[in-house]
């Protein structure tokens, strides 16, 4: 199936969900506006013309202050088709939020408890975000690209 014929499914069932596109993106990218990403990823999962029973990999991405914007990116794998796909969702930077899709994929938890824990990434109706990398008392998020890090963390020295 190609990213047209699945751009075609989902504009079906969620007309006007689906910001653009990027073929040139390895696996090619449906940029998806972020209150649809739950739904689109459950129909993606449960339909049988496209199957995608895994997610490989979500992960975070920190546009910077100037664009104002984050990312989430899910990579997403159907087994039996070989197909390969990735959805982006764009996000208000000040205040990161989106859907969950634990309940899709399992394999979501940690993704999304990553995302959270390094990038302040916060995912509506995941049933355990908490850090999973770094203590529940740091402070910051490491991965956005105006963090500073902390000189201390309980009187060890952090900075060198």
């Amino acid at each position: 199936m190609k990213l047209s014929q699945i751009k075609e499914l989902v504009l079906s069932e969620y007309p006007n969900s689906i910001v653009g596109e990027d073929e040139n993106a390895s696996p090619a990218a449906l940029l998806v506006k972020p209150q649809f990403i739950f739904q689109i990823c459950e129909l993606l999962q449960s339909n049988e013309k496209t199957y995608f029973d895994q997610l490989s990999c979500l992960s975070g991405l920190d546009n910077g202050e100037e664009a104002g914007t984050m990312e989430v990116i899910y990579n997403l794998y159907c087994i039996p088709y070989d197909l390969h796909l990735m959805l982006k969702v764009e996000l208000d930077r000040k205040h990161p939020s989106i859907d969950s899709v634990m309940d899709i994929w399992k394999t979501a938890d940690w993704h999304e408890r990553e995302a959270y824990d390094l990038f302040g990434i916060h995912f509506n109706k995941h049933k355990d975000l908490r850090r999973i990398l770094l203590p529940n008392d740091w402070e910051g998020f490491p991965l956005r690209k105006d963090y500073v890090e902390q000189e201390r963390y309980h009187d060890v020295k952090v900075k060198y």
